[in-house]
């Protein structure tokens, strides 16, 4: 099994390694790259810059700076990339983990960041194994940086997640395992059409402590689809603001066949 290491990142080389993990990674063009004064700065007024390496090569780093959220200091996790050729072997899990090691070390209680809610492996990595609580849907958070969405032309939605790190009754609900009763009723889901997974049908009306809201297992797969894409952007963006105005937070997911966000009116 190869064995890698994270380390922190304070140095220039590794500065502009980093540069070339976001170019293979997200294809950005120059001017999206953090610039290597940027990384240079933050990295010694408070930010966490992470880096995982095999020998001495990296192949994923983790980047957060300070913040404040909710008029409380935090950490804000702003990026996370691991190289293609090495996904699959938990390093973007334990870069997550280090970075909250280091924050706790810094005395911070919440780590945040974003997530398109169409990607429902990093659904599953953040709300099944991190544990982080999710509860606001913003519309349009970024405007015109065409890597950083599913299809040309797509709205650029993204989730706001709260990863409280150091909240005793969180680690306690980390134990628990959600299961899927036949009971829980479903917010959104989706039927097969053409071989196709399409969204179906919304309930807007549930009142029940846990419901559950069906999304695509792999949206990369329709990319050539556009129009699968974006029902499914349209279906989840009403169906999840509309149950965060009504008090339901995001607190976990299940990945399979179907997958499906759980939702847990607080």
């Amino acid at each position: 099994m190869r064995r890698f290491k994270i380390r922190k990142i304070y140095t220039y080389s590794a500065f502009k390694d980093i540069q070339k993990i976001q170019k293979k990674v997200w294809h950005h063009g120059n001017i999206d790259i953090t610039p290597l004064h940027h990384l240079n700065i933050s990295s010694r007024t408070g930010a966490i810059l992470l880096g995982a390496f095999l020998d001495e090569k990296m192949v994923g780093f983790v980047y957060s700076f300070p913040a404040v959220f909710n008029q409380k200091l935090a950490q804000h996790s702003h990026q996370l990339a691991v190289l293609p050729q090495y996904r699959g072997l938990d390093i973007g899990k334990k870069l997550k983990w280090a970075q909250k090691k280091e924050a706790l070390r810094k005395g911070y209680d919440l780590i945040t960041w974003t997530a398109d809610p169409l990607i429902a492996k990093n659904a599953n990595l953040n709300l099944h194994t991190l544990r982080v609580e999710i509860n606001t849907y913003i519309h349009k958070f970024y405007q015109e940086t065409r890597t950083l969405s599913v299809i040309p032309g797509m709205p650029i939605d993204r989730l706001l997640i709260m990863w409280p790190i150091r909240n005793i009754s969180y680690r306690r609900k980390k134990q628990e395992l959600y299961s899927m009763p036949d009971n829980w009723p479903k917010a959104l889901y989706g039927k097969q059409r053409d071989k196709i997974l399409w969204p179906s049908s919304i309930e807007l009306n549930l009142n029940d402590r846990y419901i559950l809201v069906e999304l695509i297992q792999n949206v990369f797969d329709f990319v050539s689809k556009p129009e699968v894409v974006l029902k499914w952007q349209i279906y989840i963006r009403k169906t999840l603001k509309h149950y965060f105005s009504r008090g339901y937070t995001a607190v976990d997911f299940l990945y399979g066949d179907r997958c499906y966000y759980i939702l847990e009116k607080r």
